[in-house]
């Protein structure tokens, strides 16, 4: 229909096939902050320590991206349900000097969150020019339509004790644009981490 429309050639004909498309890829756009402060302060939107919440209602995908990442994050048990559970994808950009040259027993080496979110997907960056890449990006998105853009990594004290400011957007466009865009740069910018073998082996006793 839309080819034979444009096949036409008339104006009218091609302005009404373009506003179709405008029409059917333009949707409203719902915008809500997301803030952290000492001392439970904030008080015009959601908590960053409610973005569990996102994860655990996802429903076909979870796509995160963030420069440091530790198991006092709700993200850390958040991102492993959601690893285990079939019918979602879970993908995992990470940055590799933030993760493994300054390893501690609060923040796992990028081999670490793959065993953690084993079978998903984790990333890790990687010399791109002769210069390891740093990712500074920090989102997340849910189910190919909910962004989640903020300053805050995945620790406790962005969640709970920092000033951190993030926007939750309702759009699917520009959620998949996102996805899309850092898809399309992953071989040159990224590595996958090996997923370590699970151990079988009975504990002792």
């Amino acid at each position: 229909m839309i080819r034979s429309l444009m096949a036409a050639g008339s104006a009218p004909c091609i302005v009404s096939v373009l506003r179709a498309v405008e029409g059917a890829r333009s949707a409203p756009t719902a915008l809500d902050p997301l803030w952290t402060m000492p001392g439970h302060l904030a008080r015009g939107g959601a908590l960053t320590s409610s973005v569990p919440y996102l994860v655990d209602n996802a429903r076909q995908s979870v796509t995160c991206s963030t420069f440091n990442f530790q198991r006092s994050s709700g993200l850390w048990t958040a991102l492993r349900r959601a690893a285990s559970r079939p019918e979602l994808t879970v993908r995992v950009y990470l940055d590799t000097a933030a993760a493994d040259q300054r390893p501690t027993p609060w923040s796992p080496t990028t081999t670490e969150v793959a065993a953690q979110l084993r079978p998903g997907t984790v990333l890790r960056t990687k010399e791109f020019d002769g210069t390891r890449v740093r990712n500074h990006a920090k989102f997340l998105a849910i189910d190919h339509r909910f962004l989640l853009v903020t300053s805050a990594n995945f620790s406790w004290s962005a969640e709970h004790g920092n000033v951190e400011f993030g926007v939750l957007i309702d759009n699917r466009n520009l959620t998949e644009a996102v996805e899309h865009e850092l898809a399309q740069a992953e071989d040159l910018l990224y590595e996958r981490v090996p997923t370590p073998p699970v151990d079988r082996r009975p504990s002792p006793g």
